[in-house]
């Protein structure tokens, strides 16, 4: 018995010897290696390498949802709103020999109904933008994005409505010089802010000195924006000038009339954080003569009383010339955090206007932020306006209104 279990496994030993020595001949198939998603640091945080390539790519979003009040004039007048608005952003960026290669898309989708759909009946809208698409190339800038009238870095943080360019996207092809120590300037080709209705030239009539509308002219020039600007650690200043072209389609006495229009600006940031870690203040002003959209005016100015103040660049006047509107605002704002978590900001804004009907405008608000967590705010905030309209189609209206919103947003 004993000599049968070891010649058994002598036998197992063998054979295994020999699988053994058979397997060492045979090829080693290696495991394919995993590619893993690295981190790009060198624009800050969210970046990472496209595999395969050198572009950082983030991923970003937003999810907005927002409530209004807006007191209303009539009973046929909406005075609820609802707003559900969604956000994606794509910034890729690459680093070259002429320097940053970047292009960025922003989408955004709404849901609107109520006062946010501005109409007197229960329907709802919804719409999708294409806000931002542009690509930058060394000191290039090409598509769609914050016009250069206006300072992308002012810390303004409200909800409704003041009076000042805020932050407006157009078209644009542009070039931003650097000289460094946070100084620059730019020149931009945009596509125009239009106070009235593309260009729409009106006549007045002489029974209700209310502007007619009338035929519109094309558009022959972009207007030509050009700015100079410092950003530094206490904050941000931007002095901005445009020259916007008006033209009438009334063919008076075998020609044509048009219009130079002009716009200046200027719109500074200040940290404050002697007063409060991210505490800010903000200023802007701006005239305008045959260029009202640099003041923040699109369309007519409606909603705060039962008169319609209309905004127009410029309009054809009694003799059938081209005759300007100009007007001029000032803006301002103050942030300050309570808590880490919680702040506060008030601002308001005042406007004056001369043109087919003369109108003054002045609107004070205040808000309060809760972020309980990153990424989500929580917010409320109230506004009053009063609009004074000296004609006589109006009586020389004299009428304030007030709203109210609320906000729940996400950022990622």
């Amino acid at each position: 018995m004993k000599l049968a279990k070891s010649l058994f496994l002598g036998s197992v030993a063998g054979l295994a010897a020999v699988a053994g020595a058979q397997a060492a001949d045979l090829p080693v198939k290696k495991a394919a290696a995993v590619e893993y998603v690295r981190v790009c640091s060198t624009y800050g945080a969210g970046f990472f390498y496209i595999p395969g390539t050198e572009t950082c790519l983030r991923v970003s979003g937003r999810v907005r949802a927002e409530y209004q009040y807006l007191e209303p004039l009539a009973r046929t007048s909406n005075a609820i709103g609802f707003r559900a608005r969604g956000r994606v952003a794509l910034d890729a960026r690459t680093a070259t020999a002429y320097g940053l290669l970047r292009a960025y898309v922003r989408m955004e989708m709404d849901r609107n109904t109520g006062v946010y759909q501005q109409a007197n009946s229960g329907g709802a809208g919804t719409s999708a933008n294409i806000a931002q698409a542009y690509i930058q190339f060394g000191g290039l800038t090409a598509g769609r994005t914050t016009s250069f009238f206006a300072n992308g870095d002012l810390p303004s943080e409200n909800i409704t409505t003041i009076r000042f360019y805020d932050y407006p996207d157009v078209n644009l092809l542009a070039y931003t010089f650097s000289f460094g120590n946070g100084f620059s300037a730019t020149l931009s080709l945009e596509e125009g802010s239009f106070a009235g209705n593309n260009l729409v030239t009106t006549s007045i009539d002489p029974v209700t000195g209310l502007p007619v509308t009338g035929p519109a002219a094309g558009q022959r020039y972009p207007d030509l924006v050009a700015n100079v600007k410092y950003a530094g650690t206490w904050g941000s200043a931007q002095l901005s000038g445009a020259l916007h072209q008006t033209r009438s389609n009334v063919l008076i006495d075998g020609d044509y009339d048009s219009e130079l229009g002009w716009a200046i600006g200027t719109q500074i940031g200040f940290n404050l954080p002697a007063l409060g870690a991210g505490d800010a203040l903000w200023l802007a002003a701006a005239y305008a003569d045959g260029a009202l959209g640099y003041l923040g005016f699109s369309g007519n100015v409606t909603g705060v009383s039962d008169a319609t103040a209309s905004i127009l660049d410029a309009f054809i006047g009694p003799d059938g010339d081209v005759e300007t509107s100009s007007g001029w605002q000032v803006a301002g704002g103050l942030r300050h955090y309570w808590t880490p978590t919680i702040r506060s900001a008030v601002h308001g804004s005042y406007a004056s206007v001369e043109g087919p009907v003369d109108f003054d405008e002045w609107r004070v608000g205040v808000n309060t932020f809760w972020t309980p967590v990153s990424g989500l705010n929580i917010g409320v905030e109230a506004l009053y306006a009063n609009l004074d309209v000296d004609s006589a189609a109006f009586a020389n209206v004299d009428d304030d209104r007030s709203e109210a919103r609320f906000r729940i947003q996400r950022d990622f």
